[in-house]
């Protein structure tokens, strides 16, 4: 996690090249500190999630298409916050100091879903996989959304930009959306496959991780 923060925080302090940079600094604790505080958590109370969430990024991926599938994600999410700090830097946008803070306690709100859904879901996983032991899971965040995990991670990424102090990184933004659409499409088409009981449960679900919407 310490790692995680350090390298972040060149993200966004080497583009931005001052370190007088508020909106950078507040991101930085709104990002780091959640994501230190759920991996202290379930470090203590389910040891296995952490190490299954370990084999995450491409390479971890068995299949070609959700290999570059996960390339270009991991692309665009550095894409929204380098694209959103040279924004602020060269003020080709001007957000307001308000929903900048709003927007940090947003990305916060988002950990948090994932923290919902790790504490729901013990065998979520970074990679598309069914465990020998694993069950299909219904309840907490599942019985509203399929993927609440990605609607967390929404939440995060979609409102980084706006912490950051730019409008123009939600095109990025919004670039990720459409990648985990065509990740999700992938991801069901395997459960439906692997993991019983899931095609009756999108029946019962309909939404996947946008509510009211798709």
């Amino acid at each position: 996690m310490i790692q995680l923060s350090v390298i972040l925080g060149a993200i966004i302090f080497l583009p931005a090249w001052t370190l007088n940079y508020w909106q950078g600094w507040f991101y930085l604790v709104a990002f780091s500190l959640p994501c230190v505080l759920i991996t202290v958590y379930f470090l203590k109370h389910d040891r296995g999630l952490i190490e299954r969430r370990l084999k995450s990024g491409p390479a971890a991926e068995k299949e070609k298409s959700q290999k570059i599938i996960q390339s270009m994600a991991s692309i665009v999410v550095v894409a929204i916050v380098v694209f959103s700090v040279l924004d602020w830097r060269f003020r080709w946008s001007v957000v307001p100091p308000l929903l900048s803070f709003v927007s940090n306690v947003i990305v916060i709100d988002g950990f948090y879903i994932v923290y919902l859904v790790f504490r729901e879901n013990s065998f979520t996983s970074a990679t598309i996989a069914v465990a020998e032991e694993q069950k299909l899971i219904t309840t907490g965040p599942y019985s509203v959304m399929r993927h609440p995990m990605y609607s967390g991670a929404i939440l995060m990424f979609i409102f980084t930009p706006l912490a950051l102090g730019s409008f123009w990184g939600l095109i990025p933004g919004f670039m990720l959306i459409l990648i985990l659409f065509f990740r999700t499409l992938h991801e069901e088409k395997f459960l439906a496959k692997n993991l019983p009981g899931y095609d009756e449960y999108c029946r019962k679900v309909r939404y996947r991780f946008i509510p009211f919407i798709w």
